[in-house]
């Protein structure tokens, strides 16, 4: 039907140019077919017919440090190839968490952002696409990629509103770690079900009292330096006595909950367990990879794969020491959410057709061609398009496919695309601060809580 729309047109179009050039006029604009500018040339298109603005020869790509995407040297080669094959060279810029955001705001002020960013939906949906930064990508999502995409990627990267400014790129369930050498050490090994990586809280609190005999000192950290890998202190927070820290219209933030309250007293009232201001997600992970710390909070398979992107191997310290994958703890018989990471594409609006049509062709040929199996084992995370119910995992990493088979199920919903996020993050941390320093629990947790929705609005 497609080819015969287009050779119906094309006919038309004769006619009309015939009938103008009779008369001694030209085309007009409404005499040329609409196109749609993710597709390459239509060879029954002629030069005087084009199908939509020319792709530009050049962008921009920034990526923050998602995986294995981090690391220049790992992303290039295919880079290179999307270079070779479309023409269109990519000046690629890569972040840290640390600074990132504060680089790319600057950009979106002085008017040269990027065109292209890979991260989350909590930066790309919740802050600069809802503030009308970003290109609405509905129109690259057809039904084919409604059927291979995990619904739930989707979900996280369209707006309230049903705009789309994330094309799902690769997920993961967030968790946590253990130096599992020194639990066997301290004698706790009993605790841990290497068979399905789940436990109890009553197993998470003997086994850091364990260590904590055993090697004094702090032996996990609830870091709360600022928002970096934040995620980690959410789950195990939300996951202790079971609760949401949002509605589920993710209209509103419900942090001043009993659930909560008794969570963080836990926490604070446990020997070996530190609120530290001093460490971020990335500097608590350093910690637990050079030994320093015994449990880890901000996890996930690519750290598994390789702690610390130090380029030692699967899953072990800095000494050697063997590192094993955990599910955050839960009361007896309650299984665990954990955290979901989803990380895409989106494109910035430059305003420039030429720049957004060549974006769109970066982003398909990331995201929807026979190219994205390998941009996702640069990611060591998961398609998104290989994720989808009743879809084969692919990987040619063993430890991969098992920590899909025992991590995934448990995934849960994307809740960092609620209202006012980037607001509610700084009030999280600013929170886990005050609690550390000794402020009243109950009276933190409200205030910030009503804090991050009045924010929201």
């Amino acid at each position: 039907m497609k080819t015969i729309r287009k050779v119906l047109a094309l006919v038309l179009a004769l006619c009309i140019v015939l009938a103008l050039a009779a008369c001694g006029g030209k085309p007009t604009e409404e005499s040329k077919a609409p196109v749609d500018p993710t597709k390459g040339p239509d060879a029954t298109q002629t030069e005087q017919q084009p199908e939509g603005p020319a792709a530009a020869s050049e962008i921009s790509v920034w990526v923050y440090p998602v995986g294995g995407w981090g690391e220049e040297s790992k992303v290039k080669p295919l880079i290179d190839k999307f270079t070779a094959d479309t023409g269109i060279k990519v000046n690629m810029e890569w972040l840290s968490y640390e600074g990132g955001d504060d680089k790319v705001n600057a950009a979106i002020t002085g008017g040269n952002a990027p065109d292209v960013i890979m991260e989350g939906p909590e930066r790309l949906v919740a802050n600069w696409g809802v503030n009308g930064h970003m290109v609405d990508l509905a129109d690259m999502i057809d039904d084919t990629d409604r059927q291979e995409i995990l619904p739930a990627a989707l979900a996280a990267g369209t707006s309230t509103d049903g705009k789309v400014y994330l094309y799902p790129m690769f997920n993961v369930a967030h968790c946590m770690a253990v130096n599992y050498t020194a639990v066997k050490e301290a004698g706790a090994e009993a605790n841990i079900d290497l068979e399905t990586r789940l436990w109890t809280v009553e197993q998470f609190d003997a086994t850091v009292k364990a260590l904590y005999e055993k090697f004094g000192g702090t032996v996990a950290a609830v870091y709360c330096k600022g928002q970096g890998g934040d995620q980690g202190t959410r789950e195990l927070i939300r996951n202790r006595y079971g609760t949401k820290l949002t509605n589920a219209e993710h209209t509103a933030y419900t942090w001043n909950t009993p659930e909560v309250i008794n969570a963080l007293t836990d926490l604070k009232n446990m020997d070996g367990i530190a609120f530290d201001a001093s460490l971020a997600g990335g500097d608590e992970i350093a910690k637990f990879y050079q030994g320093v710390l015994k449990m880890a909070f901000c996890w996930n398979a690519a750290q598994q794969l390789d702690p610390n992107a130090a380029g030692t191997g699967e899953g072990k310290t800095l000494s050697g020491d063997e590192i094993v994958y955990m599910t955050f703890p839960t009361q007896e018989g309650k299984a665990p959410e954990e955290g979901s990471g989803v990380w895409g594409l989106g494109i910035f609006d430059s305003g420039d057709e030429g720049r957004i049509a060549a974006a769109k062709q970066f982003i398909k040929y990331m995201c929807d061609s026979e190219h994205c199996a390998e941009a996702g084992d640069i990611s060591n995370f998961f398609s998104c398009r290989s994720m989808a119910e009743g879809t084969e995992i692919k990987s040619n990493n063993p430890l991969l496919v098992e920590y899909y088979s025992k991590m995934m199920p448990y995934m849960g919903e994307y809740y960092q695309i609620t209202t006012g996020w980037a607001g509610a993050r700084t009030e999280w941390w600013n929170m886990l601060q005050e609690v550390g320093a000794g402020n009243d629990i109950a009276e933190t947790v409200a205030a910030h809580e009503a804090a991050a929705n009045a924010a929201a609005g």
